[in-house]
């Protein structure tokens, strides 16, 4: 039962914390278009995310309005397209514009799928989607693209990461007129979910519903604002602030999520729990781990502190909502966090810490600006680095790495909006080209075997 205190603390939430629903996501699947026609095959792909997804901005706009809660984000997620485009046996970059297509014209900024899994090696189509994504990002607005490269049960496969080095670099060359952009809609994953709502990783799961709603919450400045009142607060305390702050987020967000379902005639998936901040003063990750007690995000502590905060989160908005999925914890992009942006300029943040702190929180390295000259190789390495620390920990992770062409150590590409700017950060020069040309699959962790 709602009363008024609740419902004033909520509007103080959205107006002066940054309270938002970041994204409402419909998840479409796309396997009833395969066709071994290629023109065939795109044209039921526009036609069907047309059709279901027709009223998802009119209903989201809606919700907004009578809520007076933001919905900053409508997006789709489809079935990955390796899987939709193996029959057609031809370049799947037509896939790509007609998700472009089908995504203006329902008026959703980004749309995501573009997407292979290839953690225990390369099926039919895989390859060649994998190689055809600089074009396909290239030559759309907002398609996004992710590749899954290994699991908990499946291990590494090394041969994927030497190959998405290399594609990371030609998404970053092919749009280099744009901020070398192309690269921030590509995400590597270890253990990628099927019901992610955020970009640029979501995709719609072949175990998924024909189609669904997933909502992500964010409201890093809300738990940031009620440790403010407890400055002497022992970390137990802590804790239990933010446990009890994030039950009130996850609330709205199951709230949007079962009104967007029922107005869209659709399935309600899950609400993602992840604290996402933006550029926004007052919205950020950082400032969170700030006000727990460190002068600046990425000293010693950083890592415990991130634990603390992500555990507090998932443990308070699990009880909230009726079903919890996708990433659910405490984003960490360096872009997209004014904290983060400012620590990594100051030299406290570094890439070394940020991966100690993937070990602990959602997602991985993401949405960071490496030197215009960091090699193919150095980058596969960074991404098997990565996956290593989901397959060994049974969790997600990710890289999100654009290489600044033409920039170094010092400079910045700035992309505005959601996706900020991103100081150039240092990547070590010493070559793993060795260890990458081994291939190959690293093999699956002794605790993958828990039948």
């Amino acid at each position: 039962m709602l009363n008024t205190y609740d419902v004033l603390e909520t509007i103080r939430m959205i107006q002066e914390e940054c309270l938002d629903i970041r994204t409402i996501t419909m998840g479409i699947s796309l396997l009833d278009c395969i066709d071994a026609d290629i023109d065939k095959a795109c044209k039921k792909v526009y036609n069907k995310i047309t059709t279901k997804a027709a009223r998802l901005v009119e209903v989201g706009e809606q919700i907004e309005k009578e809520f007076g809660i933001p919905i900053i984000n409508k997006r789709i997620s489809v079935t990955p397209i390796a899987i939709v485009s193996a029959a057609c046996h031809s370049s799947p970059v037509p896939f790509a514009k007609a998700m472009d297509a089908a995504a203006k014209a329902v008026g959703v900024n980004l749309i995501g799928g573009y997407s292979a899994l290839v953690q225990k090696g390369f099926s039919a189509g895989d390859k060649e989607l994998i190689e055809s994504i600089p074009e396909a990002l290239a030559c759309t607005e907002r398609v996004c693209s992710s590749v899954n490269v290994g699991s908990t049960k499946a291990g590494i496969n090394l041969d994927a990461c030497a190959l998405m080095g290399r594609i990371v670099r030609e998404c970053a060359e092919k749009t280099v007129d744009s901020a070398c952009f192309g690269a921030a809609k590509l995400v590597v994953f270890c253990n990628s979910v099927e019901d992610n709502p955020f970009m640029a990783g979501a995709y719609h799961g072949v175990g998924e519903p024909d189609c669904m709603i997933n909502v992500g919450v964010s409201g890093p400045g809300v738990v940031r604002a009620a440790l403010k009142k407890y400055p002497d607060a022992d970390i137990t305390q802590i804790a239990d602030v933010i446990k009890k702050i994030s039950y009130k987020i996850t609330r709205v967000g199951q709230l949007v999520g079962v009104t967007a379902s029922k107005r869209l005639g659709v399935p309600f998936g899950i609400v993602d729990l992840s604290l996402a901040p933006t550029p926004a003063v007052g919205d950020s990750v950082a400032h969170i781990l700030e006000e727990i007690g460190l002068e600046r995000c990425g000293t010693h502590g950083t890592t415990a502190a991130l634990a603390l905060l992500n555990d507090a989160v998932k443990k308070g908005g699990v009880m909230a909502c009726s079903r919890i999925g996708g990433l659910s914890g405490a984003f960490i992009p360096v872009s997209e966090d004014a904290g983060m942006i400012d620590a990594a300029k100051a030299g406290t943040l570094s890439i070394e810490k940020l991966e100690a702190m993937t070990a602990v929180c959602s997602v991985g390295l993401d949405m960071i600006v490496i030197p215009g000259d960091t090699t193919a190789d150095t980058i596969a390495a960074i991404i098997a680095d990565e996956a290593a620390i989901g397959m060994v920990n049974t969790k997600t992770t990710a890289v999100r790495v654009i290489p600044a062409i033409g920039k170094k150590v010092g400079e910045e590409l700035d992309w505005g909006g959601l996706f900020g700017c991103g100081p150039v950060m240092p990547v070590r020069n010493e070559s793993p080209s060795k260890f990458i040309s081994r291939g190959g699959q690293i093999p699956a962790p002794l605790h993958s075997l828990k039948n």
